[in-house]
This record gives C-alpha cells, structure tokens and sequence, in this order.
C-alpha cells in the first residue's frame, strides 16, 4: 500500500484512559492526584531545604536539586492527560498538544539520565579524589555539566515530533493511540546506552573502594553511594521493563502496558525524594528540624 495513500489530516487524540476498564476511570483520579501531590510536594521539599541550607551547597546536592527539578518536570509533563481524562472527562487531545507533550516527556526523561550519570561521576571523585573533590567539582563545572545535559537532550529529542508527523495513520482517531504512546516507549538499545555510563562509572567506584583498605572506610565510601544506587535502580528497572515488554511481550493485556508505562514515568519522580530523605542524613536532619520547629510553633 502506498503510503502517502494512508496519511490522514489529523486534528486531535482520544485517549480512553485504562483500555477495557473506562468505567474504572473516575476511581483512578484519587490515587492519580495524590501520586502527583505527593511528587510535587516532596521535589518541591528536596528544593527548598537545598536552597536554604548553606551546607547542603555542594556539588552532590546541585545534582540533587537539578534531579529533583527534572522530575517535578516530568509529572507536569505528564499531568495535564491525566487530569484531562480522570479528573474533567475531557478524552480529547489536540494533535499538536499531543506532540509537545511527547517531546517534553522525552527530554525530562533524557535529562534525568544524564543527571544520573553526573551524580555518579560525582560520586567517582569524591571518593577518588576526596581532597580534591571541591576544586574538580566547582560550581562553574556543575552548572556547565547541567547546560550539556539539557543540550544533549534537547537535541536527542528534537527530530522525534517531525518524525511522529510523517508517520502514517489510520482513519479512525480511537485507533491511533497506540502510535503516540508507542513512541513513549524507549528502545532496547537506548535504554542500554544510557545505563552504560552509570554502570562504568559504578565499576570505577567498587574498584577504588577495595582498594581502601580500613574496612570501616570502605563500608562509609559506599553508604555515600547508596541513596544514588537506588535512584538509579528506580529510574532504569521500570525503564528496562517498559522496554521489555512493548519489544517482546506486546501479546500482553493493554492494561499491562499501561500500567509498566505508569509505573516508568510516576513511580522514580515520586520515590526520589523518598530515597534521598532517608539515606542522606543532611537532609533528613533538616527535615525533622523543619517538622520540630512546626511543632513548637503549635
């Protein structure tokens, strides 16, 4: 078939919400808008402490700010569908409107990856090169580190919306769903690609930690990793899944692949914070501090 034959001037989605269960789809708004609540208020807690605190001023911590503004970026992103079709009942989606928020889910997620690889190679050095951690992070590379970042996604993602309009599609704007959302999906070998750096950067952190040889310096070089090692598991693990699934098991019940989907785009921007306010005791002092100071004000 001829396919400048199958284009079709489109104008708009409709998105159905949970394929098979549209009646479920007003129960979903409540967990959803609390999902995204509790996102926003956790990122938005991880800023203000940074911010305000002088101590937490260093470069893990930028990173850690510049993560947490990536998130909070790609729930928005994601939130104006989701309330569009939980919470007003409003399924329909200009075709443009559809683009860019594809192309703003892409370069968040493209962001966050390459956060992640500078908060390992952060980690590198500080345990390499602790010294001299200071003087090879300084402020002016962190935030030339963070304008790379952006750049690099911006100019992965940029083709993705031209690309997405010369695709052919079917006449019918109910079946056309799964081509947009299908484009949400990562590659095999992207998503490889992009765990590549963290994971060399982690081989070069576990050689140099055997190689200290105090055995309670070792364990404390590693525990400065480990709030790190468990962003990068929540970004990649759904990541992979997503990726598995939409290449190899696209037989699956469509709620599956809606639910892996979510669980890739909400689940790291919500358990971040979560991760880092537990495991980084800096910020889990402040925290409790801001709570005791609420506390003695009632």
């Amino acid at each position: 078939m001829n396919t400048s034959s199958s284009h079709v001037n489109l104008h708009s989605f409709i998105l159905t919400g949970i394929p098979g269960m549209p009646d479920k789809n007003p129960w979903m708004a409540f967990p959803l808008g609390f999902l995204y609540t509790m996102t926003l208020l956790g990122n938005g807690t991880i800023l203000a402490i940074i911010k305000v605190d002088q101590s937490l001023h260093e470069p893990m911590y930028c990173f850690l700010s510049i993560l947490a503004l990536t998130d909070v970026g790609l729930s928005m992103s994601t939130l104006p569908s989701m309330l569009s079709v939980f919470w007003f009942n409003a399924p329909e989606v200009p075709f443009d409107a559809c683009i860019t928020q594809m192309f703003f889910i892409h370069s968040f997620g493209e962001v966050g990856s390459g956060v992640l690889v500078s908060m390992a190679f952060d980690r590198f050095v500080d345990i390499r090169h602790p010294l001299h951690y200071a003087s090879i992070l300084t402020h002016g590379i962190i935030g030339k580190t963070g304008i790379a970042v952006i750049i690099r996604a911006v100019c992965v993602v940029f083709p993705v919306p031209f690309l997405i309009k010369r695709l052919p599609f079917c006449h019918s704007n109910a079946c056309l769903i799964r081509t947009p959302v299908s484009a949400l999906v990562p590659t095999w070998s992207s998503s490889l690609w992009g765990l590549m750096p963290s994971s060399f950067s982690y081989v070069l952190i576990l050689k140099t930690v055997l190689g200290i040889a105090s055995r309670a310096e070792r364990l404390k070089a590693l525990n400065t990793c480990l709030s790190h090692i468990c962003a990068v598991l929540l970004f990649y693990v759904p990541l992979i899944g997503v990726t598995i699934i939409h290449r190899f098991r696209k037989h699956l019940s469509p709620v599956v692949h809606t639910f892996m989907t979510n669980t890739y785009l909400l689940l790291p921007p919500l358990l971040n914070p979560v991760v880092y306010s537990v495991k980084t005791k800096q910020i889990r002092r402040r925290i409790i501090l801001v709570f005791q100071r609420q506390k003695n004000r009632v």
